[in-house]
């Protein structure tokens, strides 16, 4: 419509996470985005930041995989508590009671929403990958 004026004002802010305490991004993506008061990260997989072994079970691929996750979640000044939902990947879903009783001890009474797949193949063929949503309420 001419003479019609429209304007749209949008405020786009949001911070980016990297912390030398989770395994650094192998692609063309970030460790973790503060927007508002959510922090959304990238999945995590077993890999020590800090040069150590690569674990093989299942297992402590877990522990491995959700303690890089909970490194990006402190670096955001976030907590475990405020992790409101989890994606969950897995190569194989033979493998879902292992990485359950490991997932239940990292997050106790604190209960996040959750998926849990097989995915076909995940990043340097590790067994986990698990990324997250965390929100200060």
């Amino acid at each position: 419509m001419k003479g019609d004026t429209i304007t749209r004002e949008v405020i786009k802010m949001s911070v980016v996470i990297h912390t030398a305490d989770a395994p650094a991004a192998i692609g063309p993506y970030v460790q973790g985005r503060v927007c508002g008061n959510t922090l959304y990260t990238s999945g995590c997989i077993a890999i020590d930041p800090h040069g150590g072994p690569a674990p093989e079970s299942v297992e402590d691929q877990t522990r491995l995989c959700l303690k890089n996750l909970e490194a990006i979640v402190k670096a955001a000044g976030f907590e475990k508590t405020d992790i409101v939902r989890c994606g969950c990947f897995l190569a194989n879903m033979d493998d879902f009671q292992k990485f359950n009783a490991v997932y239940s001890e990292f997050f106790g009474e604190h209960k996040p929403c959750r998926t849990t797949i097989q995915a076909g193949k995940l990043p340097a063929n590790k067994l986990v990958e698990v990324d997250c949503i965390a929100v200060k309420a």
